[in-house]
């Protein structure tokens, strides 16, 4: 050990040279170095995949570390460790969280600085985005609710209830590209799962099979395509999400994989060629630093966002799409369309299916409200919103079932969930998740019998109307 010991890392108890490996590290040279010859186990795993690793020559895996010689390990808890146990320890039942405000709140308490400042960072001022901006990340037990526009933009649009029809009897079920849903929710690919919950995406998978619910798996998920596997149920409907790389050769390699491990379709997220700067993940870097370049450092607090997208490919265009045809013959989602031309663009190139989609606001700050372009596309282009061979879905902001009930007016296919199901998992893992669909179960019934429909079929335009005013204040958070 002692031979290796600047260049190498320890992880599970088995020890490897990564010196091929420091110049081409997404997270730079610095956050390898500074675990050098030291266990990197507990910093490894929330952020990569249990067989990354593999991907190296098999002569740089030096063996098995001999516990016996290896020094003695201090086993005391960190402060932050010790807040996050004993808060763990005061979580009520996931029964007691009325709505997804309140799974967040109480998922502050339990996740760490740098992976609430991950899951909740978006770009620049975070206008676009809906987050808590004012929640300080070594005071995760302030929350301040603070709607920002993504969420905000669902307040202008009011709904025109029909009355005196019998809704004792209703539906939620619907389908995302033929597969059956229970809902008409589905769960965003959203990367590093472990860093809210050491079940990772496995909770999140199995939580989506008992709710009949369909879910999207990020290509940047903690839990590897082998850890899924296990758990997915064969009938489960399981989208996998995918950037390109700037190595197609890769890319196509992964399409090959994931189409014959099953799964239903690919999802291709094209609204962040490259990562928006997202401030509060850099603050709450962690052990994630720029490359060093000799000079001065004037990117060394770049995020975990930064740190896990250096493979992307910044020059994807649309002519991407027919390469993947070439590759694939699943059906391809594109999400990210912020724009009614891009919307046109899309079915013109014959996709299956887009997503209205700013990134959760984590890309271009000021990039427009999911609803509202969703809206635009209702007046300009209804024809493509309710085309039976173009389905047309919306994610971004979505915290109770009446914003989904407002999409589905509006035309929208279905509504997806993305950090809403992070804080579930890092709550209660499979259990959290599952009241994430569960509450909105509720409230999609609820609103659907207080609407006067009894199908989701019957959601119509003409039930919702924008309004400029804005809505009455509230105290309430």
């Amino acid at each position: 050990m002692r031979a290796h010991i600047r260049e190498s890392k320890i992880v599970k108890g088995e020890v490897y040279d990564v010196t091929l490996f420091l110049a081409l590290h997404p997270g730079g040279v610095n956050s390898i170095l500074k675990l050098a010859g030291k266990d990197a186990t507990k910093a490894f795993l929330p952020i990569h995949a249990p067989d990354a690793l593999s991907s190296l020559p098999l002569e740089c895996h030096i063996g098995t570390l001999d516990l016996s010689t290896a020094p003695p390990v201090a086993l005391e808890d960190s402060e932050e460790e010790t807040r996050i146990r004993e808060a763990r320890e005061a979580l009520p039942v996931p029964e007691a969280a009325l709505n997804l405000n309140e799974i967040e709140k109480l998922a502050t308490t339990v996740l760490s600085n740098v992976a609430y400042a991950y899951y909740a960072s978006a770009g620049d001022d975070e206008y676009s985005s809906w987050t808590a901006p004012n929640a300080c990340y070594g005071e995760l037990r302030t929350y301040l609710a603070a709607f920002r526009e993504n969420g905000y933009a669902f307040r202008h649009y009011w709904f025109r209830p029909r009355v005196l029809n019998k809704v004792s009897a209703i539906s939620t079920a619907s389908s995302m590209l033929g597969f059956p849903t229970s809902l008409p929710v589905f769960i965003c690919p959203a990367a590093l799962a472990r860093l809210g919950h050491p079940g990772g995406e496995a909770n999140i998978v199995r939580a989506a099979a008992k709710e009949g619910v369909v879910q999207g798996l990020s290509i940047n998920a903690s839990c590897s395509l082998d850890e899924i596997s296990a758990v997915k149920r064969p009938d489960q409907a399981l989208f996998f999400q995918i950037y390109l790389d700037r190595n197609r050769a890769n890319s196509a390699k992964l399409l090959h994989r994931v189409e014959a491990e099953g799964y239903q379709a690919v999802i291709l997220t094209v609204d962040s060629p490259v990562p928006g700067k997202r401030e509060r993940d850099q603050r709450a870097k962690g052990d994630f630093q720029a490359p060093a370049t000799g000079g001065a450092d004037t990117n060394g607090t770049q995020g975990v966002a930064q740190a896990i997208s250096g493979y992307q490919d910044p020059d994807i265009c649309w002519d991407d799409i027919a390469w993947m045809r070439s590759i694939t013959s699943l059906p391809i989602i594109v999400k990210g369309i912020q724009c009614v031309e891009d919307a046109e663009k899309a079915y013109e190139y014959g996709v299956k299916a887009i997503v209205l989609s700013n990134h959760g606001g984590r890309s271009l700050d000021f990039s427009p409200a999911p609803i509202d372009v969703l809206y635009e596309m209702s007046k300009r282009r209804p024809d493509l919103v309710h085309n039976p061979k173009f389905e047309v879905y919306i994610d971004g902001g979505v915290r109770r079932g009446t914003d989904v009930l407002k999409a589905l007016c509006l035309g929208a296919k279905g509504v997806g969930l993305g950090r809403p199901v992070l804080y579930g998992n890092s709550a209660w893992g499979e259990d959290g998740v599952r009241r994430v669909i569960q509450i909105m179960r509720e409230e999609i019934e609820t609103g659907m019998r207080l609407l006067g429909v009894t199908r989701l079929e019957d959601l119509k335009p003409s039930m919702v109307r924008y309004m400029e005013r804005e809505p009455a204040p509230t105290t309430r958070l």
